[in-house]
């Protein structure tokens, strides 16, 4: 009994379920669109702080500002695109978004002034909202319920391959050439993701239903977006300041801990790509912010170039699980047709870490010191990991809660 019997008399056990397909060609597309769109973006993460306290002459607050600009513009606008992605279909934002970063690119080489390269990088913030929030809503469309966190993890490798390529491709277009040879090579590049979108193809499920309330900030998404912005808050000063960090403590070939960040968690990403789908995802986030924390404190206490990369690689293990762990507990609260006003609601708290880190950091850097600034990034990301912890908690007394009031229902029916 419990056994099925073949035609031949033989005994054989039910085999289990093919597990749902995760490598389709949209998923492909989808992420060697962000791997082109990143790498452009990885591109200004290096030239641009350099640029403006090199050429144009700015201190260190200047570069934060020019580097942060964009996530004022983005964070405004996310909310909005997430709702326009759940009603008209993410590849008209994605498309769209990455032909405003690609412009926005390219006219970098027509200024020669702080103020219109600011005007520049909330222009790229315009189509980094659409672009992102899209891309995020279209990844949940496509991955399969249960492989969601692995389909982070492998979709986030373009995020993360790009921001490690991207900064050695723009050291050596500047070396070569200048700065405007970079601006141009990244714009090809986001022009390439703005190609690639074309093949993603529209991935939208569903229609919001007529009658659906259509708020633009997904309430249940918000507290865990608060973890999340402390993440991107140490992680967007980090980046910011880390080409400048690395001249400062004599490291020859700048880009040299960028890489290495962006290394490390495209290795994490792939090594470890099924935790984010085995473990609870708030205190995963938690434990990440711990770890991103630890890491600003070893780059802090230890000024030297083995100081920079331990912290660096230690920092980077910390972000390879924290965006997947955030994102699964983000996707957990909404419908399919809340997912783009969900991704609009979690990538704003990206884009208000990625904008005020830099920003806010870089007032601390400009009197004090580059290292305090890591250090208040660093109280930051252990600020987050304790509030995620108490989210995680309230979680857990919400569900027994639950538990215990359906026992109650069945012992009194």
């Amino acid at each position: 009994m419990g056994r099925a019997r073949s035609a031949k008399g033989t005994t054989s056990t039910p085999s289990a379920p093919p597990a749902e397909r995760l490598f389709t060609p949209p998923f492909i597309a989808l992420t060697v669109a962000e791997l082109a769109y990143f790498t452009a973006g990885g591109v200004a993460i290096f030239a641009l702080p350099l640029y403006v306290t090199g050429p144009l002459g700015g201190d260190e607050a200047g570069a934060g500002i020019a580097y942060g600009a964009f996530a004022v513009s983005a964070l405004l606008l996310r909310p909005i695109t997430g709702r326009l992605s759940d009603v008209y279909g993410r590849r008209p934002m994605l498309l769209g978004g990455a032909m405003l970063a690609a412009a926005s690119l390219a006219l970098m080489t027509t200024v020669g002034s702080l103020i219109p390269i600011v005007a520049l990088r909330l222009l790229a913030g315009v189509g980094e909202a659409a672009f992102f929030v899209s891309a995020f809503a279209a990844l949940a469309d496509l991955a399969p319920a249960k492989r969601l966190g692995e389909a982070l993890s492998y979709n986030s490798l373009g995020l993360y391959l790009g921001l490690a390529l991207g900064p050695p491709l723009g050291e050596l277009l500047v070396r070569m050439w200048n700065y405007e040879a970079a601006w141009i090579g990244a714009a090809v590049l986001a022009v390439l993701a703005a190609a690639l979108s074309i093949l993603v193809g529209e991935t939208r499920q569903e229609r919001p239903a007529a009658h659906e309330r259509r708020p633009i900030i997904h309430r249940p998404a918000v507290p865990i977006s608060l973890g999340f912005f402390t993440t991107l808050f140490a992680a967007g000063g980090f980046l910011a300041f880390a080409s400048l960090y690395a001249m400062h403590v004599g490291l020859g070939d700048l880009s040299t801990a960028l890489f290495l960040y962006g290394a490390v968690v495209v290795a994490c990403r792939i090594a470890f790509a099924r935790i984010p789908d085995r473990l609870p995802s708030l205190p995963l986030a938690a434990a990440s912010l711990g770890v991103m924390g630890l890491g600003l404190v070893v780059m802090v206490a230890w000024q030297t170039i083995g100081g920079l990369l331990i912290g660096v690689a230690v920092l980077g293990i910390g972000i390879a699980f924290s965006t997947p762990a955030f994102f699964s507990a983000i996707f957990a609260t909404a419908t399919p047709s809340q997912r783009g006003a969900a991704s609009g609601t979690a990538t704003a708290a990206m884009d208000l870490g990625l904008g005020l880190g830099p920003i806010a950091l870089g007032f601390v850097a400009r009197p004090l010191g580059i290292p305090w600034a890591f250090a208040v990034a660093a109280a930051v990301a252990f600020a987050g990991g304790v509030w995620t912890l108490l989210l995680a908690r309230r979680r857990r007394e919400a569900r027994a809660a639950h538990g215990e009031m359906q026992a109650t229902e069945a012992d009194t029916a």
